[in-house]
């Protein structure tokens, strides 16, 4: 279960770490540093320097040279971790989709009641994306443009956080918590203010909206649409 916003940042940055340290062993033929810890450590600061600067300029605007710029390495040195931008766009994507798949089933894994399952997962859907607002931004604004393979790659992925919202709010159906309804389309909707939230940040933050606040409202909505 989530504590907090708070203990949850702390969780996450670990998790990123390990995150990297598993794209490392699964890209050995493509990263060719062989001590794990410099390889794990260089590879945190290329993903965030190319989420940060597609934030500010665009994944088809940026180059290998603004990266070399913005993360202090040299052209030389990138090219240990990365060929191109295809290999650099493949790395971006596997990172994103591994910490957001892990952390929503790792905070929903033991929790029994559908409700608070529900609960949890909002939370750990707000909160990730939160702290990886450039990755969720990136993964929505660049999919149109993206190559076909990751194109696919970044629906998939959606369909699989929707699905794990489905799956929840089935399971509240047939143990008669909730109502029966149309549970494929309310996944739907719920995936759609979780994007409204990372994509429409400035509006919410006019509104005094804080991170802890906007899970705990959207699950107000939906069980009041949802328990008997």
């Amino acid at each position: 279960m989530i504590a907090d916003f708070e203990t949850f940042k702390i969780e996450l940055s670990l998790s990123k770490v390990e995150i990297c340290r598993e794209l490392y062993h699964q890209n050995r033929g493509l990263i060719r540093i062989k001590k794990e810890h410099v390889a794990v450590k260089n590879l945190v600061r290329i993903i965030d320097s190319t989420l940060r600067l597609t934030r500010s300029k665009g994944f088809h605007a940026m180059s290998l040279r603004d990266l070399c710029a913005d993360s202090g390495f040299s052209i030389g040195g990138l090219y240990a971790y990365i060929k191109n931008k295809d290999d650099l766009l493949y790395l971006i994507q596997s990172h994103g989709i591994l910490l957001l798949r892990r952390t929503m089933l790792a905070y929903i894994q033991d929790i029994e009641s559908p409700m608070d399952k529900l609960s949890a997962a909002l939370k750990a859907h707000v909160y990730l994306s939160e702290l990886m607002l450039a990755w969720f931004y990136f993964s929505y604004m660049e999919t149109k443009s993206l190559p076909e393979r990751h194109k696919r790659e970044a629906v998939a992925i959606e369909l699989e956080i929707e699905d794990i919202f489905f799956g929840i709010i089935q399971e509240g159906i047939a143990s008669s918590l909730f109502r029966a309804v149309d549970a494929r389309l309310l996944a739907s909707l719920t995936k759609a203010m979780m994007q409204d939230w990372y994509l429409k940040r400035h509006k919410y933050r006019k509104q005094g909206v804080s991170v802890e606040q906007y899970p705990e409202f959207v699950r107000d909505v939906l069980a009041s649409y949802l328990l008997r």
